[in-house]
Protein backbone atom coordinates (compact mmCIF):
# COMPACT_ATOMS: atom_id res chain seq x y z
CA UNK A 1 0.00 0.00 0.00
CA UNK A 2 0.91 3.46 -0.78
CA UNK A 3 1.15 5.89 2.16
CA UNK A 4 -2.35 7.83 0.75
CA UNK A 5 -3.85 4.51 0.37
CA UNK A 6 -3.00 3.45 3.86
CA UNK A 7 -4.78 7.05 4.97
CA UNK A 8 -7.71 6.08 3.30
CA UNK A 9 -8.19 2.26 4.96
CA UNK A 10 -7.78 3.92 8.05
CA UNK A 11 -9.49 7.00 8.00
CA UNK A 12 -6.48 9.69 8.71
CA UNK A 13 -4.17 11.69 6.46
CA UNK A 14 -1.04 11.39 4.91
CA UNK A 15 0.38 14.19 6.82
CA UNK A 16 -0.65 12.38 10.22
CA UNK A 17 0.32 9.37 8.75
CA UNK A 18 3.75 11.03 8.14
CA UNK A 19 3.79 12.92 11.45
CA UNK A 20 3.23 9.62 13.45
CA UNK A 21 6.40 8.37 11.55
CA UNK A 22 8.15 11.44 13.14
CA UNK A 23 7.48 11.48 16.29
CA UNK A 24 8.25 7.54 16.58
CA UNK A 25 4.45 6.18 16.69
CA UNK A 26 4.43 4.56 13.65
CA UNK A 27 7.62 2.55 12.25
CA UNK A 28 9.08 3.58 8.70
CA UNK A 29 8.16 1.54 6.13
CA UNK A 30 10.22 -0.17 3.25
CA UNK A 31 10.63 1.56 0.24
CA UNK A 32 10.28 0.59 -3.26
CA UNK A 33 13.18 1.40 -5.82
CA UNK A 34 11.38 4.48 -6.65
CA UNK A 35 10.95 5.89 -3.42
CA UNK A 36 7.61 5.37 -2.68
CA UNK A 37 6.77 4.15 1.10
CA UNK A 38 5.53 0.68 1.11
CA UNK A 39 3.24 -0.22 3.94
CA UNK A 40 1.94 -3.69 5.07
CA UNK A 41 -1.02 -5.24 6.60
CA UNK A 42 0.65 -4.87 9.99
CA UNK A 43 1.57 -1.24 9.53
CA UNK A 44 -2.29 -0.46 8.63
CA UNK A 45 -2.99 -2.51 12.22
CA UNK A 46 -0.54 -0.19 13.88
CA UNK A 47 -1.83 2.78 13.06
CA UNK A 48 -5.61 2.12 13.31
CA UNK A 49 -4.38 1.25 17.06
CA UNK A 50 -3.02 4.47 17.53
CA UNK A 51 -5.53 6.11 15.96
CA UNK A 52 -8.27 4.12 18.70
CA UNK A 53 -6.14 5.51 21.33
CA UNK A 54 -5.77 8.66 20.15
CA UNK A 55 -9.85 8.95 20.14
CA UNK A 56 -10.32 8.09 23.65
CA UNK A 57 -8.24 10.95 24.62
CA UNK A 58 -4.71 9.49 25.19
CA UNK A 59 -2.15 11.69 24.17
CA UNK A 60 1.01 10.82 21.81
CA UNK A 61 3.65 9.85 24.47
CA UNK A 62 1.25 7.78 26.35
CA UNK A 63 -0.04 5.95 23.27
CA UNK A 64 3.77 5.29 22.57
CA UNK A 65 4.55 3.91 26.00
CA UNK A 66 1.16 1.39 25.11
CA UNK A 67 2.70 0.45 21.91
CA UNK A 68 6.35 0.23 23.35
CA UNK A 69 5.28 -2.52 26.10
CA UNK A 70 2.29 -3.69 24.50
CA UNK A 71 0.91 -5.40 27.10
CA UNK A 72 -3.04 -5.76 27.94
CA UNK A 73 -2.04 -4.54 31.73
CA UNK A 74 -0.09 -1.49 30.81
CA UNK A 75 -3.10 -0.70 28.24
CA UNK A 76 -5.72 -0.98 31.22
CA UNK A 77 -3.79 1.05 33.41
CA UNK A 78 -3.46 3.62 31.22
CA UNK A 79 -7.65 3.51 29.97
CA UNK A 80 -8.17 3.64 33.73
CA UNK A 81 -6.00 6.79 34.21
CA UNK A 82 -8.03 8.38 31.58
CA UNK A 83 -11.57 7.78 33.03
CA UNK A 84 -10.15 8.89 36.45
CA UNK A 85 -9.33 11.87 34.27
CA UNK A 86 -12.56 12.14 32.22
CA UNK A 87 -14.44 11.84 35.54
CA UNK A 88 -12.25 14.94 36.86
CA UNK A 89 -13.07 16.86 33.68
CA UNK A 90 -16.78 15.54 33.57
CA UNK A 91 -17.40 17.46 36.96
CA UNK A 92 -15.69 20.20 36.72
CA UNK A 93 -18.12 21.13 33.77
CA UNK A 94 -20.36 20.44 35.50
CA UNK A 95 -19.84 22.98 38.35
CA UNK A 96 -18.85 25.40 35.32
CA UNK A 97 -22.52 24.54 33.77
CA UNK A 98 -23.98 25.43 37.11
CA UNK A 99 -21.95 28.42 37.79
CA UNK A 100 -23.27 29.95 34.65
CA UNK A 101 -26.57 29.31 35.20
CA UNK A 102 -26.57 30.58 38.33
CA UNK A 103 -25.28 33.81 36.92
CA UNK A 104 -27.95 34.13 33.98
CA UNK A 105 -30.35 33.42 36.19
CA UNK A 106 -29.03 36.72 38.33
CA UNK A 107 -28.72 38.12 35.08
CA UNK A 108 -32.30 37.85 34.51
CA UNK A 109 -33.50 38.73 38.10
CA UNK A 110 -31.42 41.87 38.55
CA UNK A 111 -31.61 43.71 34.86
CA UNK A 112 -27.86 42.85 35.10
CA UNK A 113 -24.54 41.38 36.61
CA UNK A 114 -22.02 43.33 38.49
CA UNK A 115 -18.47 45.47 36.96
CA UNK A 116 -16.60 42.43 38.50
CA UNK A 117 -19.02 39.66 36.85
CA UNK A 118 -18.45 36.65 37.16
CA UNK A 119 -17.28 35.99 40.52
CA UNK A 120 -17.68 32.79 43.01
CA UNK A 121 -21.49 31.85 44.70
CA UNK A 122 -19.83 33.41 47.73
CA UNK A 123 -18.56 36.62 46.79
CA UNK A 124 -21.46 37.15 44.77
CA UNK A 125 -23.74 36.61 47.37
CA UNK A 126 -21.08 39.13 49.45
CA UNK A 127 -21.31 42.16 46.28
CA UNK A 128 -25.14 41.59 46.39
CA UNK A 129 -25.04 42.60 50.48
CA UNK A 130 -22.76 45.31 49.55
CA UNK A 131 -25.29 46.95 47.39
CA UNK A 132 -28.05 46.63 50.03
CA UNK A 133 -25.34 48.39 52.41
CA UNK A 134 -25.41 50.96 49.67
CA UNK A 135 -29.07 51.76 48.51
CA UNK A 136 -29.19 52.37 52.81
CA UNK A 137 -26.50 55.20 52.54
CA UNK A 138 -27.51 58.25 52.58
CA UNK A 139 -24.41 59.27 50.10
CA UNK A 140 -22.90 57.55 47.54
CA UNK A 141 -20.96 54.70 48.24
CA UNK A 142 -17.29 55.30 49.40
CA UNK A 143 -15.18 54.55 46.97
CA UNK A 144 -13.20 52.28 49.29
CA UNK A 145 -15.83 49.77 48.92
CA UNK A 146 -15.21 49.52 44.90
CA UNK A 147 -11.45 49.06 45.56
CA UNK A 148 -12.19 46.43 47.94
CA UNK A 149 -14.42 45.06 45.47
CA UNK A 150 -12.20 44.81 42.99
CA UNK A 151 -9.32 43.36 45.31
CA UNK A 152 -11.36 40.46 46.17
CA UNK A 153 -12.53 39.82 42.55
CA UNK A 154 -8.85 39.37 41.96
CA UNK A 155 -7.15 37.87 45.02
CA UNK A 156 -10.14 35.43 44.51
CA UNK A 157 -8.99 34.43 40.91
CA UNK A 158 -5.71 33.68 41.73
CA UNK A 159 -4.36 30.37 43.50
CA UNK A 160 -5.72 29.63 46.90
CA UNK A 161 -2.93 28.57 48.94
CA UNK A 162 -2.09 29.54 52.27
CA UNK A 163 -0.87 32.83 51.40
CA UNK A 164 -4.83 33.07 51.03
CA UNK A 165 -6.10 31.89 54.17
CA UNK A 166 -6.98 35.56 55.57
CA UNK A 167 -9.01 35.77 52.49
CA UNK A 168 -11.06 33.06 53.17
CA UNK A 169 -11.39 34.08 56.77
CA UNK A 170 -12.44 37.78 55.84
CA UNK A 171 -14.96 36.24 53.63
CA UNK A 172 -16.35 33.61 55.69
CA UNK A 173 -16.91 36.66 58.47
CA UNK A 174 -18.48 38.84 56.09
CA UNK A 175 -20.80 36.31 54.23
CA UNK A 176 -21.89 34.63 58.06
CA UNK A 177 -22.39 37.97 60.29
CA UNK A 178 -25.22 39.78 59.10
CA UNK A 179 -23.73 43.21 61.03
CA UNK A 180 -20.02 42.70 59.21
CA UNK A 181 -20.88 44.44 56.09
CA UNK A 182 -22.29 47.59 57.91
CA UNK A 183 -19.39 47.58 60.06
CA UNK A 184 -17.08 47.20 56.85
CA UNK A 185 -19.00 50.43 55.42
CA UNK A 186 -18.16 52.74 58.54
CA UNK A 187 -13.91 51.43 57.74
CA UNK A 188 -14.84 52.56 53.70
CA UNK A 189 -15.66 55.99 55.00
CA UNK A 190 -12.92 56.20 57.07
CA UNK A 191 -10.47 55.36 54.24
CA UNK A 192 -12.30 57.88 51.76
CA UNK A 193 -11.82 60.89 54.43
CA UNK A 194 -7.99 59.72 53.99
CA UNK A 195 -7.99 61.22 50.04
CA UNK A 196 -6.73 64.59 51.18
CA UNK A 197 -4.83 63.64 54.58
CA UNK A 198 -1.44 64.11 55.50
CA UNK A 199 0.15 60.61 56.32
CA UNK A 200 1.00 61.83 59.63
CA UNK A 201 -3.14 62.95 60.12
CA UNK A 202 -4.53 61.14 63.50
CA UNK A 203 -7.12 60.09 61.87
CA UNK A 204 -4.73 57.45 59.66
CA UNK A 205 -3.65 55.53 63.02
CA UNK A 206 -7.66 55.32 63.80
CA UNK A 207 -8.26 54.00 60.48
CA UNK A 208 -5.65 51.31 61.31
CA UNK A 209 -6.76 50.05 64.53
CA UNK A 210 -10.40 50.19 62.94
CA UNK A 211 -9.46 47.64 59.92
CA UNK A 212 -7.50 45.64 62.81
CA UNK A 213 -10.15 45.50 65.21
CA UNK A 214 -12.83 44.84 62.14
CA UNK A 215 -10.61 41.77 61.06
CA UNK A 216 -11.79 38.04 62.00
CA UNK A 217 -9.61 36.14 64.01
CA UNK A 218 -8.50 33.47 61.48
CA UNK A 219 -7.89 36.63 59.10
CA UNK A 220 -5.51 38.56 61.67
CA UNK A 221 -3.70 35.63 62.04
CA UNK A 222 -3.15 35.31 58.39
CA UNK A 223 -2.76 38.21 57.69
CA UNK A 224 0.42 38.44 60.75
CA UNK A 225 2.59 35.56 58.56
CA UNK A 226 4.87 37.14 56.06
CA UNK A 227 4.26 37.05 52.31
CA UNK A 228 0.28 38.47 53.14
CA UNK A 229 -0.16 41.98 51.80
CA UNK A 230 3.07 43.05 53.22
CA UNK A 231 4.82 45.05 50.44
CA UNK A 232 8.27 43.59 51.60
CA UNK A 233 7.36 40.21 51.19
CA UNK A 234 4.62 39.83 48.21
CA UNK A 235 6.17 38.93 45.31
CA UNK A 236 5.44 39.69 41.40
CA UNK A 237 5.17 43.42 42.03
CA UNK A 238 1.38 42.78 43.54
CA UNK A 239 2.38 45.10 46.70
CA UNK A 240 3.74 48.06 44.52
CA UNK A 241 0.79 47.89 42.37
CA UNK A 242 -1.46 47.71 45.34
CA UNK A 243 -0.46 50.67 47.76
CA UNK A 244 0.23 52.58 43.96
CA UNK A 245 -4.18 52.44 43.99
CA UNK A 246 -4.44 55.05 47.03
CA UNK A 247 -3.53 58.37 48.65
CA UNK A 248 -0.49 58.06 50.64
CA UNK A 249 -2.75 58.64 53.30
CA UNK A 250 -4.41 55.58 52.61
CA UNK A 251 -1.43 53.75 52.07
CA UNK A 252 -0.24 54.93 55.61
CA UNK A 253 -3.17 53.39 57.37
CA UNK A 254 -2.77 49.89 55.52
CA UNK A 255 0.93 49.60 56.36
CA UNK A 256 0.21 51.04 60.11
CA UNK A 257 -2.74 48.15 60.03
CA UNK A 258 -0.05 45.32 58.75
CA UNK A 259 1.94 46.84 61.94
CA UNK A 260 -0.53 46.93 63.96
CA UNK A 261 -1.32 42.68 63.21
CA UNK A 262 2.58 41.79 63.54
CA UNK A 263 2.44 43.07 67.06
CA UNK A 264 2.66 40.71 69.62
CA UNK A 265 -0.77 40.13 71.81
CA UNK A 266 -0.28 42.37 74.97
Amino acid sequence: MRIGELADLVGTTPRAVRHYHRVGLLPEPTRHPNGYRHYTLRDAITLARVRRLRDLGLSLDEIRDVLAEDAGKDLVEVLTELDADLARQEADIRRRRAHLAWLLRQAEETGGLGAEAPVSFELTALFEDMARVTTGLEGPEPAWAAKERALLALLETGPRGGGHRWLDGLLAALTTDPEAVTRAYAVYAMFDELVDAAVDDPRVELTARAVVDGLPQEAREALATPGALSPENTAGGFADAFFAEFTPAQAAAIHRAMELLREPAP
